[in-house]
């Protein structure tokens, strides 16, 4: 390794808004760090996350797949009517043969 390159590494306090402090290693030249947010107030870790949907995207979905599930069921109804047509005709046609 070459020397005088290398970052000195060392202990620094890092400080969160909510008040929490850590002693962690870092390269940081401070021996003191400022965050404003760590484990102790996240979200994610306190279990209090909140799933906001204020364009009510959801919504638009739900719809849209209910839409596209009426319209795959009366496009399935038109093709089974289509099939007893054709059956009605065949059926016909074979009793004038006949």
């Amino acid at each position: 390794m070459k020397a005088e390159i290398h970052p000195q590494y060392k202990k620094v306090t890092f400080k969160c808004a909510c008040g929490g402090e850590f002693l962690a290693g870092s390269t940081i030249g401070k021996d003191e760090f400022q965050t404003e947010i760590c484990s102790n107030c996240h979200p994610f870790y306190t279990g209090k996350q909140k799933l906001l949907d204020t364009s009510g995207r959801v919504d638009k979905f739900v719809a849209k797949q209910k839409k596209a599930q009426e319209t795959a069921a009366k496009k399935v109804k038109k093709v089974a009517k289509g099939k007893e047509e054709d059956v009605a005709q065949e059926t016909a046609e074979n009793e004038t043969e006949a």
